[in-house]
């Protein structure tokens, strides 16, 4: 009842945000409104690992590496970058035409202080994780620095590309503070933050002085609606323009009426179960069993339209560190052996607990609940707890998330280190998996600076994890998108919506 009651006051409020907050972006063709799923967890780009807020931060920030559409490695505020073979330091070159929104110039000054200066003085931020190996950064001049590793640091590249790494202006966070960045924050990004409203509204005004390519649409105005049905409420009231990670049945009806586009799109994050290795999941004979239980063809069908790719490995079609040669099969019966093995049975069956959200991403609640029912024919009894997304990330860091977590798994980069590396590593703070027969060999993987020895390594340890039942692959994600037909925007193989690609046609 709290869950029904919860999407009516959020669909009754964005039928009440409709018109008189925007012109119509159709008519001015400088506006556009989109409804999203979850606001930035702070405006501090470099503070959390939150794979949602990553396409509104780059549009206030800029990386110094970017992707382009098909996810290829290019330059963006690095013109150039050299690692070195043994992959223990690495040379970048600056754009030396790029300024903050206050106008100070950006230099290597920022770079060494986003990359290691903020990082060693205190500040709790995520890049912490991400750039630990960082020992030095060495400016050679405004557009020359040369970062040295502790040790080898082979996917510094990718990071350069992926979560939290923004560059952040050292003057102005030092001289007014930490606490003024954070209610006024500057990037260099193609988008100004013009108004914002917490767990309600950001509003982007168009830089005019960006150094790139400038954005079609002057004003984006991001409507934060966290319950699907309300977010297709909005868009069907003509409240929003365009909206994502809506069930796939809405999807399916959209495209049937004039004047809207509506797509399903494979992307490179992992539906998954994140699992533990303790409580009743110490048991590997529970987790194997639990595994063999899911009929991913089945889900596929019943949420996705057939859309996404069940997978036997953390890791996506095309990626890779992806095995075209390994299946895990959906074989009930031999869950049920292994059941009864630790003395479970449909008659005396083991409880574990499932978290899962409800709306992150499509279809999220309802296949956990599948995923229930056929854990109850074989024997495990599952109690189904819904957590909001920001909880999850509370919970797993305090090691609190239960036997199994249904999570979306994004990785805009598709290398294995930030798949099963960053799962299935004891020592970080984003894997649930905390167990040295498997985190020991994915420790080792870290190390190693030859690509192709390193990729090999991580097939091996991605297959060796799911016999061992620490990995609980389910399906490829996709990303749902409903968007007015004439609103165009460019479309990422990982799933990033960017406001500056949008443009009215």
């Amino acid at each position: 009842m709290s869950l029904k009651r919860r999407a009516f006051l959020q669909m009754a409020a964005a039928a009440s945000l409709a018109a008189p907050l925007v012109r119509s972006a159709a008519a001015a063709g400088d506006a556009a409104t989109i409804a999203w799923p979850n606001d930035v967890p702070s405006w501090d780009p470099n503070q959390r690992f939150t794979p949602d807020a990553q396409p509104i931060f780059k549009a206030v920030y800029d990386q110094p590496l970017d992707q382009d559409p098909q996810l290829k490695l290019v330059a963006h505020l690095i013109k150039n970058w050299t690692l070195a073979p043994d992959a223990t330091s690495m040379a970048v070159e600056l754009r030396d035409d790029v300024t903050f929104h206050n106008g100070d110039k950006m230099t290597a000054e920022d770079f060494r202080y986003t990359f290691l200066e903020r990082i060693r003085s205190g500040v709790k931020l995520d890049t912490a994780n991400s750039w630990k190996r960082v020992a030095d950064i060495v400016v050679e001049s405004p557009i020359r620095a040369t970062m040295k590793f502790s040790a080898p640091d082979p996917t510094a590249p990718q990071w350069m590309a992926f979560l939290g790494s923004y560059i952040v202006p050292k003057q102005y966070i030092e001289s007014g503070g930490l606490d003024n960045f954070l209610k006024k924050p500057i990037g260099t990004g193609p988008y100004k933050l013009a108004e914002y409203e917490l767990n309600s509204r950001i509003v982007l005004e168009r830089n005019d002085r960006y150094w790139g390519p400038k954005a079609k649409v002057a004003r984006v105005t991001i409507e934060i609606i966290k319950d699907p049905s309300a977010r297709v409420a909005a868009i069907q009231s003509g409240q929003a323009d365009f909206t994502l990670n809506v069930p796939v049945r809405e999807v399916q009806r959209f495209q049937s009426e004039g004047g809207f586009a509506a797509e399903l799109n494979p992307i490179t994050r992992v539906i998954l179960l994140q699992v533990r290795a303790d409580l009743n999941f110490a048991d590997q004979n529970v987790r194997l069993a639990a595994h063999h239980a899911i009929d991913k063809a089945a889900l596929s069908m019943a949420f996705y339209g057939g859309a996404a790719v069940p997978l036997s490995v953390v890791a996506t079609p095309g990626s890779p560190g992806y095995l075209s040669d390994f299946t895990f099969k959906f074989d009930p019966q031999l869950a049920k052996q292994l059941l009864a093995k630790s003395g479970h049975g449909p008659d005396n069956p083991v409880k574990i607990g499932l978290a899962a959200t409800n709306g992150q991403f499509p279809s999220d609640y309802d296949m956990a609940r599948a995923i229930v029912q056929m854990w109850q024919k074989v024997g495990i009894a599952a109690d189904l707890q819904v957590i909001e997304y920001a909880k999850y990330f509370e919970l797993n860091r305090a090691s609190k998330l239960p036997e199994a977590t249904l999570y979306s798994w994004d990785n805009a980069t598709g290398d294995p280190e930030i798949f099963s590396g960053y799962l299935l590593n004891p020592k970080m703070p984003f894997s649930a998996w905390k167990d040295e027969a498997v985190g020991g060999r994915v420790l080792k993987l870290f190390n190693i600076a030859d690509y192709n020895a390193r990729i090999a390594g991580y097939r091996d340890v991605e297959r060796f994890a799911v016999e061992q039942g620490a990995s609980i692959p389910l399906l490829q994600s996709v990303l749902t998108v409903v968007r007015k037909r004439n609103l165009q925007y460019t479309r990422y193989g990982n799933g990033w919506v960017l406001p500056q690609t949008l443009q009215w046609s």
